[in-house]
Formats: structure tokens, sequence, C-alpha cells
């Protein structure tokens, strides 16, 4: 990933704790806007390269009837096609390795854009701008849904699957930038059917 300082730039505006502004539970959430365009467009180009594993358009889904209304996927490119645990699953935290699969081995075309915090407080996109450390979104080649994309925090400094608070507000700040009710984050660990022992979260457009 020695091209990722050339990648677009999307910087977020992060709330201070003297500017934060109240809002009401009654308020109407956002339905579309530019950062939930942008990862739907740029996951739709890929797929369009022919970047995924399998068609995951193409997979069977119902929702159960019912309170809870689970939703069943069979996703049989996933089970068959995903790339294989390179690691021990009897510990949830263990050390980052380099010699095995992470996310800076991942071909250029599979990253998305930067994602990072504004300087200016405010946010926008950038097709040029420099980073030292930066966090990206790539696409998740073995996807459980359409839109499914991957947030990789600080992907150069190469940190092993744990959340800390940092990682987390950066996750959080994704959702509240992405404004609509269908686009969930999320995050598993390793012995929770993660792969890859590399921080990152998982994004997905969940439109049910």
């Amino acid at each position: 990933m020695s091209l990722v300082s050339k990648l677009p730039l999307y910087v977020f505006k992060r709330d201070r704790e003297d500017s934060v502004e109240s809002s009401s539970s009654e308020e109407e959430p956002q339905t579309s806007n530019f950062l939930h365009d942008l990862v739907l467009g740029q996951w739709k180009d890929r797929m369009r390269q022919g970047l995924f594993r399998y068609n995951v358009t193409a997979c069977e889904t119902r929702i159960t009837p019912g309170k809870y209304a689970f939703i069943g996927q069979l996703n049989e490119g996933r089970h068959l096609k995903k790339r294989p645990t390179e690691f021990r699953v009897d510990q949830v935290l263990q050390p980052f390795n380099d010699d095995k699969f992470n996310f800076t081995k991942v071909g250029q075309e599979e990253v998305l854009f930067r994602f990072e915090e504004s300087v200016e407080s405010k946010s926008l996109y950038s097709l040029n701008a420099e980073s030292n450390s930066p966090s990206v979104v790539v696409i998740n080649v073995s996807p459980i849904e359409y839109g499914h994309v991957l947030l990789i925090h600080r992907v150069l400094d190469c940190l092993p699957r744990r959340i800390d608070h940092a990682s987390f507000l950066l996750a959080l700040q994704m959702a509240k930038e992405a404004a609509d009710p269908f686009f969930r984050l999320g995050y598993n660990s390793l012995g929770a059917f993660a792969t890859i022992n590399h921080l990152h979260f998982q994004v997905l457009n969940l439109n049910f």
C-alpha cells in the first residue's frame, strides 16, 4: 500500500465538547448524504471491475417472520471462497504478525479512500491530500451484503485486532457522517469469525 498517500481523502467534522449541538429524538434521520453515496458508488465501481470473489447480490436473502425479523442469507461463496484463517482461534488478543496476510498487502484497486478528522472543523472530500498514517476504507472482497466495506484505523501502524478508544471513536464518527439508518457498522474479534488480525471495522448497507 505504498501509494496510500495518493488516495482521495474524506475528512469529517469532529464535534468538540464546547460545540456539540443538541438534537431532538423526534428529528427525522437523513436517508442519504455524500459519504453514504460515495461508499456505495465506489463499491459498485469495484464490482464492475470484478474485484469480488463472488456476486453477493445473487445470494438468497429472507427475513424471518416474528417480532425480531432476523435476516437469513444463503452465501455459499463466503463459505467456499473466503480467505482462510491464518492464526490460532483460542486467543482473542494476539500480536500483529507481518508474515500473515494484513491490509498493507491488499491491491491498490481495493482501497476506496482515506477517512480522517478535519483540522478545519468541517467535512470535505479531496482528491489530493497528504497523510502519514491514514485510516482507510477498502472493499471486503468476500462481502456478506451489498456495499460491504472495511474501515481500517491507521492502516500503516499495523495494529492488531483490538478496539481502543481512538479506533472506536473513528468508527462512531463514520456512522455519524453517513447519517443513514441503513448504514451499519460493526466489529468482530478473533474467535468471532475474524480471519485477519489487523484492526478494522465492518461497514454494511442493510436496507431491511
